[in-house]
């Protein structure tokens, strides 16, 4: 009897792999999207504009998935549907992602020290993984960037004396709070935990690993990831993906962890990507932390970051308008790629726009 139910629990579970869309070497295409919402989104997501000022919106790609099927893409020359982009900060929830296969190895846990992954922590020997997947390490750092760059950590760590090793500029730093109990974004922090990475799978390893790990098995054909000096992906800002193959790993976590009938993430991994930080406060950032993704959860009384959106929408976001946004309730993945330099790009708006024209139903 439990043989013959066991048999039914995989025919049903078959069934419903078959049934959902998945991205083969290609995406299948869905129904064709037309009408005047899909132009009030281009109308802002594409304006014209005079690349020689850098001023206003400028979008290189927008990819939009719905129910596994690509049903929308466009894109501005020289970016083309084969173009590995410059992610920026989309890398970080990128580097959660890897890390997330190894915590599904057993490799680690989020209460480990990384002092036990990285001994140049010494300094700081009771920061967590948790910790730095928060951006919540206590340590000291500036995230300014091209418009103060006297003193800015992260220019300092990526293009001056930080660059040669840049887990080791950050973990010289002073502490400015206890670990765990106060949030600054740090792309030191998701450096340090690109090092630690190196230990838990093993020098021999990593340097293959974000491939074998995350990127083969979605079907991700033409990532780059820049290294430092010392061979360390640059997990804060050097991962260039095609929009195709982001909206792999968007789908990836729209869906749970799973990938087919793989459950690639363990659900509790993506479970605590997604859930807010416990000592994040209001206004402090345009979105809401969770472990390295940014919520549009409601937190102490505050609105959601992008109202217009569903609550559980969730995204990577990058430098200069780079996202990729997930809506678990809409089925939907949409990457947007740009070069915005004077801030007048919001995320709420598309969001807005994006929803009228390819939600399933319009949330009010």
């Amino acid at each position: 009897m439990f043989k013959g139910l066991s048999l039914m629990l995989m025919l049903l579970l078959s069934l419903t792999a078959q049934a959902e869309q998945w991205p083969a070497e290609q995406w299948s295409a869905g129904p064709t999207i037309t009408g005047p919402a899909l132009d009030a989104l281009e109308a802002y997501a594409f304006p014209p504009r005079d690349d020689t000022t850098r001023q206003g919106i400028r979008t290189d790609a927008l990819l939009v998935i719905r129910d596994g099927q690509l049903i929308y893409e466009r894109y501005a020359a020289p970016t083309t549907a084969n173009t590995p982009h410059l992610t920026w900060s989309i890398s970080k929830s990128l580097m959660a992602t890897v890390l997330g296969v190894a915590y599904g190895e057993g490799l680690f846990t989020l209460k480990d020290p990384v002092l036990k992954f990285y001994p140049a922590l010494e300094k700081h020997p009771t920061i967590t993984m948790a910790d730095l997947l928060h951006w919540a390490s206590g340590l000291d750092w500036q995230e300014d960037y091209e418009y103060a760059p006297l003193k800015s950590s992260v220019v300092a760590m990526l293009y001056t004396r930080g660059h040669p090793d840049m887990a080791a500029f950050t973990a010289d730093h002073g502490e400015y709070a206890a670990p765990g109990q106060a949030f600054r974004y740090s792309s030191g922090d998701s450096n340090l935990l690109s090092a630690a990475l190196k230990n838990i799978v093993g020098p021999a390893r990593y340097p293959d690993y974000p491939w074998a790990a995350l990127f083969e098995p979605l079907g991700i054909r033409h990532a780059v990831w820049e290294t430092d000096a010392t061979g360390t992906f640059v997990a804060s800002s050097y991962a260039y993906l095609t929009a195709r193959d982001l909206a792999r790993v968007g789908l990836l976590m729209l869906r749970d962890g799973r990938w087919g009938e793989r459950q690639l993430l363990p659900k509790d991994w993506v479970a605590f990507n997604r859930e807010p930080f416990a000592h994040y406060q209001k206004n402090q950032d345009d979105a809401v932390p969770g472990g390295q993704w940014w919520l549009n959860r409601a937190v102490d009384g505050a609105a959601q970051p992008w109202p217009e959106a569903p609550a559980d929408t969730f995204a990577a976001l990058g430098h200069w308008g780079q996202a990729m946004y997930v809506i678990p309730s809409q089925n939907l993945v949409i990457v947007r790629y740009g070069d915005d330099r004077d801030g007048r790009y919001q995320h709420n708006e598309l969001l807005k726009l994006a929803l009228k024209a390819f939600a399933v139903k319009v949330q009010p």
